[in-house]
């Protein structure tokens, strides 16, 4: 009688620790996709001060009578693109960051383009106003850097716990799925030619 007594309570440990274990499990996937959660607000909120400093940038801009106007209606109209785009953090697919990088891109290079113009006027250039607003923008694009770099961490945290065997076999009870990362631009990889001609 002892020895199935043993047994018995041998077993019932041995499944309230695979329980448990389950449970930790699910719980620490749970924790690390809300840290995915939170850093994809990170991302939202530097890219969101970008779109913000945008119109008064482009204001101080139009002041120049002669400034071309192409130009602001391009950074214009891809800011009201990225703006619309949105994503709900529990549908970050590798797709749906492409999507929303793409956006945020064309925002990026039409930018890239009005500071590039700017050169041209030399009194633009040293207004305060827009000086202020270049250095905002600047400050800004780092913040967005680090936004990015600090999500594809937690994302890369989330993804290798739910894909490690034997935890895997929780994530797929669990419904959690492998999220996307931000990836590199387009011909990041090569460095940009400098002319001094």
């Amino acid at each position: 009688m002892k020895r199935s007594t043993i047994t018995i309570f041998s077993i019932v440990a041995a499944v309230l620790m695979l329980i448990l274990w389950g449970v930790n499990t699910n719980n620490r996937f749970v924790s690390l996709n809300e840290d995915i959660t939170g850093q994809w607000a990170q991302v939202e909120s530097a890219y969101q001060r970008r779109a913000d400093l945008i119109p008064n940038l482009v204001a101080t801009v139009k002041g120049y009578a002669d400034f071309e106007q192409e130009t602001l209606t391009q950074v214009i109209e891809a800011r009201a693109k990225a703006t619309s785009v949105n994503l709900d953090a529990n549908n970050l697919s590798q797709e749906n960051i492409a999507a929303f990088q793409a956006a945020q891109g064309a925002v990026k290079g039409s930018l890239d383009r009005l500071l590039l113009t700017v050169e041209r006027y030399p009194d633009l250039k040293a207004n305060q106003n827009f000086l202020a607003l270049q250095n905002q923008l600047e400050g800004t694009e780092n913040r967005i850097n680090v936004a990015r770099d600090r999500f594809n961490k937690s994302t890369q945290a989330y993804n290798s716990a739910i894909k490690r065997i034997p935890a895997s076999w929780i994530a797929g009870m669990g419904g959690f799925e492998a999220r996307g990362y931000f990836e590199a631009e387009a011909g990041a990889e090569s460095a940009p030619e400098v002319s001094f001609e």
